[in-house]
C-alpha cells in the first residue's frame, strides 16, 4: 500500500529546507480545498467537473510519491467524463491518505 512521502520535494529542492516547507505550506492550504471542491461536485453528480477537480488533485497525489494513485486518479478522471464513478471508493481512499499526512 502506497504511503505519502517527500522524496520527490526533496529531489526538487537541492537540500533547500526553505522550498520544500513553501511547496508544504501550498499543498496544505490548496488540497483541503480542491478536495471539497470535488467532494461537492461529486455529491450533485456534476461528473465533469468532478473530473476537472481530479486533474488538479493529480498534481498533488504525484508530488506526494502516489504512483499508483496516480494511475488511479488518471483513469478516474476519464471515466468520471463518462459518469463512470466505479473508482469512486479507491479514489477517496488516496486522498485520505493525502489529508491526513497534510494535517499531522
Amino acid at each position: 500500500m502506497e504511503t505519502p512521502n517527500l522524496n520527490y520535494i526533496k529531489e526538487l529542492s537541492g537540500g533547500d529546507v526553505d522550498f520544500e516547507e513553501s511547496i508544504l505550506s501550498v499543498l496544505k492550504k490548496e488540497f483541503p480545498e480542491e478536495y471539497t471542491l470535488f467532494n461537492n461536485n461529486f455529491e450533485k453528480k456534476n461528473y465533469l467537473e468532478a473530473s476537472n477537480n481530479v486533474h488538479k488533485l493529480k498534481h498533488k497525489i504525484s508530488i506526494l510519491g502516489f504512483k499508483k494513485g496516480l494511475e488511479l486518479a488518471s483513469k478516474f478522471e476519464k471515466d468520471l467524463k463518462n459518469s463512470e464513478t466505479k473508482l469512486y471508493n479507491d479514489f477517496v481512499k488516496v486522498l485520505n491518505k493525502i489529508h491526513v499526512y497534510l494535517v499531522a
